[in-house]
C-alpha cells in the first residue's frame, strides 16, 4: 500500500516538474500569447480544444502540451484592447525612407476598381489542385513521399510563427516575401521602435525585416523546447493558420537574377558570381569586389546563370539559394497542409482577402506592389538565347512548382 502511494506520489511530483519545465522555458511569445485561432478551411472553437474533442488522434505528449496550452488560452482569450487601438493609427500611405525602395517605386493606385475574384472559389480550386497532385502516386518529385517528421529542422527555416494571431507564413524569396515578413512582424510584435511596436510594415527597416533574429520559425523550435519542439509544432499546424505566397516558378528565376546579378551585391558576388564567371565565362583573375566589376563590364549572364542551375556540381557544393531554390523545397506542401495559397500574380486581392479572414485587416493593410514588377510576358525574351535542351531540362527541375500550384506548363519555351 505504501509503495503504491509512493508510486502515485512520483508521477503526480514529475507531472508537476515538467509543467514547471515548461513554463519556465517558454518564450515571451509561447504560453503568454498563445492564441490558438482556427483555419478557416476547418473550423472549430476554443470550447471544443478544452473539451477534447480535436485531440483524439494527437499522441499522448501531444495531447499534455494541449491541456496545458489550452488552460493558458482561457486566461489570454483576447488581444489587449490598447494594443489593438495602437496598431490601428498607422498612416495610411507609409513614409518610405529606404532608398532602394524609393528607387524601385510603388503602386500607390486604389484596386477599388479592379473585379473581385471569387476568393473562395480560388482558394478551394489551388488547394484542391496541391492535394490531389500531392496524392497522385504517378506523380513524382525529390522529399514528396517523406512524412513531417523526416524533415530536417534547417528545412523548416522558412515557417514564420505568430502566436498572438495563430498564424503561420511559409516566406517564399522573390514573392513579396519582404512586405509579408513586414505583416509578420506587426502582428507578432516581435520588434519595437523606441519602446513601441511597429505599426506599419513600411516602417520597417528592410535589414531587421531579413535578421533571422526577428522572426520565431520552426527551426528555433529545438533550441527553445528541447524534445517537445515537434509535438508543439504539430499542434501548431494543427490549429494555426497557415499560408504561403508563390509566382509563375520561371518569373521567379527571373526575378532572383536581376535582384541579385544585375544589381550590385557583395555577398552573391563573392559566393556566387565569380564561381559563375570562371566556370561558364572562362574568366581568371577576377576583381574581389563587385563595384570593380561591374565597372569592368563583368557581369553574370541569363546564360551563366541557367547553367548554374542545371550543373550537378551545384548541388553537391550546397543546396540552391533560397532565392531559386523550388517552393516545394521550402514550404514542403506535400506535408503541411496549407489553409490559403496566395499567388503574386494576384497579390493585391488575395492579400486584402487574406488579412480579412485573419480579422487583422482593420490592424493594418498590406504594403502596395512595386511598379515594376517582373511580368510574365518576358519569359519569351529572357529565354530567347537559352537553348531549347537547357529549356527543357530548366523545367523538369522545377516541374513540381508549376504543377503543384497550378501554372501552366511554357510549351511556347519546350518546344521549337
Amino acid at each position: 500500500m505504501t509503495k503504491a502511494r509512493l508510486l502515485r506520489l512520483s508521477v503526480v511530483l514529475v507531472s508537476i516538474f515538467m509543467i514547471l519545465l515548461i513554463i519556465v522555458y517558454w518564450d515571451n511569445v509561447g504560453t503568454a500569447h498563445f492564441y490558438l485561432h482556427t483555419s478557416f478551411s476547418r473550423p472549430r472553437s476554443p470550447g471544443a480544444i478544452a473539451a477534447g474533442e480535436d485531440w483524439e488522434a494527437l499522441p499522448d505528449v501531444d495531447e499534455f502540451l494541449a491541456k496545458l496550452l489550452s488552460s493558458s488560452l482561457k486566461q489570454n482569450s483576447s488581444i489587449p484592447r490598447k494594443t489593438e487601438q495602437l496598431l490601428v493609427q498607422g498612416s495610411n500611405k507609409p513614409v518610405v525612407s529606404n532608398l532602394e525602395e524609393n528607387v524601385r517605386g510603388y503602386d500607390w493606385s486604389t484596386h477599388k476598381d479592379r473585379n473581385s475574384l471569387d476568393q473562395e472559389k480560388l482558394q478551394v480550386e489551388r488547394q484542391r489542385t496541391l492535394r490531389e497532385f500531392c496524392a497522385n502516386s504517378s506523380f513524382t518529385f525529390p522529399t514528396k513521399e517523406r512524412s513531417f517528421d523526416d524533415i530536417p529542422n534547417y528545412e523548416l527555416n522558412h515557417l514564420i510563427v505568430d502566436d498572438r494571431h495563430g498564424v503561420i507564413y511559409c516566406y517564399v524569396p522573390k514573392v513579396a516575401c519582404t512586405n509579408w515578413k513586414r505583416v509578420m512582424i506587426v502582428l507578432s510584435e516581435s520588434l519595437l521602435d523606441q519602446g513601441v511596436p511597429y505599426r506599419n510594415p513600411l516602417d520597417i527597416p528592410r535589414e531587421h525585416v531579413h535578421n533571422t533574429s526577428t522572426h520565431l520559425t520552426f527551426n528555433k523550435f529545438w533550441r527553445r523546447y528541447g524534445k517537445f519542439s515537434r509535438h508543439l509544432m504539430k499542434i501548431k499546424l494543427k490549429k494555426y493558420t497557415k499560408f504561403l505566397f508563390v509566382r509563375d516558378p520561371f518569373v521567379r528565376l527571373i526575378s532572383a537574377f536581376r535582384s541579385k546579378f544585375e544589381l550590385e551585391n557583395e555577398d552573391f558576388y563573392r559566393r556566387f558570381a565569380i564561381p559563375m564567371l570562371k566556370l561558364y565565362s572562362n574568366h581568371t583573375n577576377l576583381p574581389t569586389s563587385v563595384s570593380e566589376a561591374f565597372g569592368a563590364g563583368l557581369k553574370v549572364s541569363f546564360s551563366d546563370f541557367i547553367q548554374y542551375l542545371l550543373d550537378p556540381r551545384t548541388e553537391k557544393m550546397a543546396p540552391f539559394n533560397e532565392h531559386w531554390r523550388q517552393v516545394y523545397r521550402l514550404c514542403h506542401p506535400c506535408q503541411i497542409d496549407y489553409d490559403f495559397i496566395g499567388k503574386l500574380e494576384t497579390l493585391d486581392e488575395d492579400a486584402a482577402y487574406l488579412l480579412q479572414l485573419l480579422k487583422v485587416d482593420r490592424l493594418l493593410r498590406f504594403p502596395p506592389s512595386y511598379r515594376n514588377r517582373t511580368a510574365s510576358s518576358w519569359e519569351d525574351n529572357w529565354f530567347a538565347k537559352i537553348p531549347l535542351a537547357w529549356r527543357q531540362q530548366l523545367y523538369k527541375l522545377y516541374e513540381a512548382d508549376f504543377v503543384l500550384f497550378g501554372y501552366p506548363k511554357p510549351e511556347n519555351l519546350l518546344k521549337d
